[in-house]
């Protein structure tokens, strides 16, 4: 049974979301990107109680006439009917399928929950839109994974078990409190999702974790990186993946907003690294990555360098990283964890 007494995870004391609903025409959205592992995304809110003041997804709220600031914490847009929205889109394509199960499941591909929004925000405690569609999905045999930093998701263990689920990635950008309470006080700390990537594995659910995102001159030395992986390693993480920081325009005078209170020396610094971009340049991708991979090594998991000819890149690990490029040679293809609505 889910512990309720989880949920207390000592957040910061933030006014609580006013929620409101929002109809949709649509359950399933299209991925057409051909970079990623899933065809269709699944968000059953607009909006999250976490408010990481880094979320790509606050651009999003534009669309509903606000700005992308703390009103994409404090408004919550929630999809009431995308329970039966999702179950007459699947019993249509049941019905194509000639009412094969299979057929059908293997055409639609896997769902990925939680792209835009994390799908276990408190808002999921009262609501159970998340867990509403699990049922829907488990009930067609459609694959389907799951992003959350919340340990709300324990809650669904029971259909996480016997559903297709590919995978829930826990998202856990650091270990550090300060840097924790700096971007992200409203989500559970990192000690609470690392007991519950350890719950989930224990109960034999195939659990990850995402290092995203990697904030620069904070985050992204080689050791701080180690330190997320060994962790997530030793709560039973069968993987763990970085993806860099990615500020779109919308969503820059928030997080800089954020980032003068907490951290302003850095300010001059994230100017110059996201002057006229939403991701950070090419030297800082191919070294990040070259980082992940030294901090791989030191956690003890496999190499993700596995392009012929790719040489190691000299890094200077022990913290976070210079400005400068230390070596010219190609790095990694980043890889894009998140999406746009």
């Amino acid at each position: 049974m889910f512990d309720l007494d989880i949920m207390a995870w000592g957040c910061a004391m933030v006014e609580a979301p006013k929620l409101l609903n929002l109809r949709v025409k649509h359950a399933l959205n299209r991925v057409r990107a051909a970079s990623m592992p899933f065809a269709w995304s699944l968000n059953p809110y607009r909006g999250c109680g976490h408010g990481c003041a880094f979320c790509y997804a606050r651009g999003t709220h534009e669309y509903l006439g606000y700005s992308a600031d703390d009103a994409f914490r404090s408004r919550i847009h929630v999809k009431q009917d995308l329970p039966a929205l999702l179950e007459a889109e699947l019993a249509a394509r049941l019905e194509r399928a000639g009412g094969d199960l299979e057929r059908m499941s293997a055409a639609l591909g896997t769902v990925a929950i939680g792209t835009a929004t994390d799908p276990y925000q408190s808002a999921e405690a009262s609501m159970q839109i998340t867990r509403q569609c699990l049922e829907v999905l488990a009930r067609y045999r459609v694959r389907f994974s799951i992003t959350t930093r919340s340990p709300l998701v324990l809650r669904d263990l029971d259909l996480l078990q016997t559903a297709r689920l590919t995978g829930v990635h826990v998202s856990l950008h650091t270990l550090d409190a300060g840097i924790w309470r700096a971007f992200e006080p409203a989500t559970p700390p990192p000690a609470v999702r690392l007991r519950a990537i350890r719950r989930l594995a224990q109960a034999g659910v195939p659990v990850s974790a995402f290092i995203a995102p990697v904030l620069p001159y904070l985050t992204d030395g080689a050791e701080a990186i180690a330190a997320v992986m060994r962790a997530a390693r030793d709560h039973g993480a069968m993987d763990v993946m970085v993806s860099p920081l990615r500020l779109a325009p919308e969503v820059k005078p928030w997080f800089f907003s954020v980032l003068k209170q907490a951290y302003p020396a850095l300010v001059p610094r994230y100017e110059a690294l996201y002057n006229g971009r939403a991701y950070p340049p090419r030297w800082y991708a191919d070294r990040l990555y070259a980082v992940e991979d030294a901090a791989r090594r030191r956690a003890g998991l496999p190499s993700r360098l596995h392009a012929p000819g790719n040489p190691s890149v000299p890094l200077r690990d022990d913290g976070p990283m210079g400005g400068e490029a230390l070596s010219s040679s190609p790095g990694p293809r980043c890889v894009q964890l998140t999406l746009p609505i």
